[in-house]
């Protein structure tokens, strides 16, 4: 499935609190996602209108890595 090419930060931090993840801290244009549902976890998204495809991809994997669950399935979940 491919990525959405126009997703802000703040839409993304919207989709992921279903995973648990709340906004934790805003510095500058960014900011910090935290997850304590299966242990405590750590993301830094952009605070940007559109988040870059390489950077969107590399904060999926890690989003997947620690829910253990396949990328393609996270993504198919979230769009």
């Amino acid at each position: 499935m491919k990525l959405p090419r126009e997703i802000s930060g703040r839409d993304l931090a919207k989709l992921l609190e279903k995973y648990g993840y709340q906004i934790t801290r805003r510095r500058g244009s960014h900011m910090r996602l935290t997850t304590t549902s299966q242990r405590e976890h750590h993301i830094t998204i952009p605070d940007h209108k559109c988040i870059k495809l390489g950077t969107l991809s590399r904060i999926l994997s890690d989003i997947a890595k620690n829910l253990e669950i396949d990328k393609s399935d996270l993504i198919k979940e979230l769009f």
